[in-house]
């Protein structure tokens, strides 16, 4: 990816290697961890967190492997994404995460709880029971479903974009377009609902925990709301852009400076 200067000075804006990932540094500051979803790439999901800089964060944005510039893969793992996460946390950093990116980074917030300042999840799919979260069990059946189907990738992305609560229609033309060659990697990819989330270890935690929902979806808000009982996190609902709730920009990123500040330097 190419940084435009004219959007931050040089010195707070660098692009590095870690291992096999593509790594871009947005500011200095307390280190931020962003961590995106299907179907992108780290740039493209957390520009809109870009004024953060101005508040004293260093924003280290990648794509994770298989996306963007990063290394390829056959399919996105969050058992991969946790090890790669904690690598970037270096001796300490807040994790955000959006949908899938969220799975490896509750992982690795388990695994590191002693680098983990924070913990904010944008409709991370916790899996949890039916009986606390009807809906989202009918949700997680659907998309179990589409997962197996054998469909053009076209129609593909545009039925599980629907079924998230991503409207394709809002989507710049040349959005959709980049992320139907990333269906692959996420269809041939660890699905989520196989994902054994450590709901103990991140209750035991003491480190402030914020689970988000776009006020969207039924089947998200019963989900988060259980997943935010489970592991003793605040709760918060940011409308205004479905699935995609770092898209609201300041209202997202105003939840996010005051968990930040909370926590001791």
């Amino acid at each position: 990816m190419t940084i435009d200067a004219d959007r931050a000075p040089a010195s707070s804006q660098r692009t590095t290697a870690v291992g096999r990932l593509h790594v871009e540094e947005w500011g200095v500051g307390d280190r931020v961890v962003l961590v995106h979803g299907s179907l992108a790439t780290g740039a493209e999901e957390w520009e809109a967190q870009r004024p953060l800089v101005d508040e004293g964060f260093r924003l280290v944005v990648f794509d994770r492997r298989g996306y963007g510039q990063s290394a390829f893969a056959t399919g996105e793992d969050f058992l991969v994404d946790a090890d790669d996460i904690v690598e970037l946390m270096g001796d300490g950093a807040h994790l955000v995460a959006h949908s899938y990116g969220g799975l490896g980074a509750m992982i690795a917030a388990a695994r590191r709880p002693d680098i983990t300042r924070s913990l904010t999840l944008l409709e991370a799919p916790g899996l949890v029971t039916a009986d606390a979260a009807p809906a989202w069990q009918t949700l997680v059946d659907e998309i179990s479903v589409l997962w197996g189907q054998d469909i053009p990738d076209e129609e593909w992305v545009v039925r599980f974009l629907t079924a998230v609560g991503s409207d394709p229609d809002q989507f710049p033309p040349e959005m959709l377009a980049l992320a139907v060659p990333l269906v692959p990697v996420l269809r041939q990819g660890r699905p989520f609902y196989e994902a054994e989330v450590p709901f103990g270890e991140l209750a035991a935690a003491t480190f402030p925990k914020l689970v988000v929902s776009g006020g969207h979806s039924e089947a998200f808000d019963q989900m988060c709301a259980s997943l935010a009982r489970r592991i003793g996190a605040a709760r918060a609902v940011v409308e205004g852009a479905g699935h995609e709730i770092q898209f609201t920009g300041d209202p997202i990123n105003q939840a996010l400076l005051s968990l930040w500040r909370s926590v001791p330097v």
